[in-house]
């Protein structure tokens, strides 16, 4: 069965028999009756994948792979902050009548800083020191930038990535491991997105840096379910668990700007039913 499955029913379980209650307390979360959004939470939640073992979509229901790739991308290669560059609608809450999001995200991968090699961006820094110092411990990215953030429609989730290379025993290549750092998360609906799509920039990054894909850790400060949600999660994690489905992307890309959601493809994912409907706190 999917490793990414027994992780996710494990938390899930785990915030809700052990976790804390914030109904009550002043909350900045609604719903969109403009009820107060209440959560049970977790604090320091750490899930590890191997991404030389499976790829980590969960099989209760099924990850849209593609479309969580086309965020990312949007963020990480497009570096925008506006939504007439993204081809879903997860953002169009957060977006004024510009499109835009405000000095967020894509915003800020897209800065340039002054290095001692010269002017660039995160991206552009991360690809640089992974091919020319990939022992460095230094090779990082963060959008949480605070002198922006009063002009950010949304403070960033996941603000942080720290990429770490190893050297296994018996292979010629590099391992690119990372860790995603994450302030808070909705668990039931943005968990395994997170994932996937930070699982696929591995992907990418090792494949574009002539490495082989490692470990994704996963770091949520605040893991939390909402109320609304706990019914959700309780049916969905009794579901059947089928095996992690296969993962390709195209070997004939070696720039990371050239990918595009058709150079990667995901077979034999067999899943659990959608869960339709889910109630979005704002």
């Amino acid at each position: 069965m999917s490793l990414a499955d027994k992780i996710f029913v494990d938390m899930c379980r785990d915030i809700l028999e052990n976790g804390t209650s914030t109904e009550g307390e002043k909350v900045r979360p609604h719903w969109e009756d403009g009820t107060s959004a209440y959560t049970i939470k977790k604090f320091g939640v750490v899930n590890r994948y191997d991404l030389s073992k499976e790829f980590p979509a969960i099989t209760l229901r099924k990850t849209a792979i593609k479309t969580c790739t086309e965020e990312m991308l949007w963020i990480w290669q497009r570096k925008s902050n506006n939504i007439h560059d993204l081809k879903s609608t997860v953002w169009d809450e957060w977006a004024d009548e510009t499109g835009s999001i405000g000095k967020a995200y894509g915003y800020q991968m897209g800065v340039k800083h002054q290095y001692k090699e010269g002017m660039m961006d995160q991206v552009d820094r991360v690809i640089y020191d992974l091919k020319n110092n990939p022992f460095s411990r230094r090779i990082m990215t963060n959008i949480y930038v605070h002198q922006d953030l009063h002009e950010m429609h949304l403070y960033p989730c996941a603000y942080s990535m720290t990429f770490n290379v190893t050297q296994k025993k018996g292979e010629d290549k590099l391992t690119l491991n990372a860790i995603l750092n994450q302030r808070s998360q909705d668990i039931l609906t943005a968990n395994n997105w997170n994932v996937c799509q930070y699982a696929v920039l591995v992907h990418m990054l090792a494949q574009v840096c002539d490495m082989n894909p490692g470990e994704l850790v996963h770091v949520i400060a605040d893991a939390h379910i909402y109320d609304r949600h706990i019914p959700v999660v309780k049916e969905l994690i009794q579901r059947e668990q089928y095996p992690a489905p296969k993962f390709w992307l195209n070997p004939e890309i070696k720039d990371f700007y050239q990918f595009t959601t058709d150079d990667i493809k995901i077979t034999d994912y067999v899943t659990g039913p959608q869960v339709k409907d889910i109630p979005v706190a704002i």
